[in-house]
């Protein structure tokens, strides 16, 4: 099965190392949203689109990526994100996204990322340390699951 993962990681590289972990471990492409080629999805049977969270949202470049996506019938993809707080709840906005553009959504995933964004700067941040190993193992196996769908 032939993989990709699209990510958008801004602030500490939290999303980027999530990806990192995930492709490694299901030798999948890993590209950022502005280096991606839209004509090229069709190479793959699987998509993954992740970000951080920001203002309860995945970051604009991938909600503005997907808004650009032709309709893809049943492609199959999922949605990762890290946040301070790890909830696959943000996930849901652009899962509904995806299924409007006639996606198959498999599977969505959430670890805690360290976050300094907005209010939480002024307390020096939360979820400090993570992704930690045990945030990439669950990718890993999260990863790992999907390949047998």
């Amino acid at each position: 099965m032939k993989v990709l993962l699209i990510y958008s990681s801004i602030h500490h590289g939290n999303t980027e190392k999530i990806a990192k972990a995930m492709g490694e471990s299901i030798n999948a492409d890993i590209i950022e949203t502005r280096n991606l080629k839209i004509n090229t999805l069709n190479e793959y049977d699987l998509i993954g689109f992740g970000s951080g969270i920001y203002y309860g949202k995945l970051h604009k470049n991938i909600l503005e990526l997907i808004d650009k996506l032709p309709t893809l019938s049943n492609k199959k993809v999922f949605v990762f994100s890290t946040s301070g707080q790890g909830k696959t709840k943000y996930n849901d906005f652009v899962e509904q996204k995806l299924k409007e553009k006639g996606f198959n959504v498999v599977g969505s995933f959430a670890c805690k990322g360290y976050d300094t964004f907005g209010p939480f700067k002024l307390i020096g941040g939360i979820a400090k340390g993570r992704p930690n190993d045990e945030d990439f193992q669950n990718a890993k196996d999260f990863a790992k699951k999907l390949m047998s769908l």
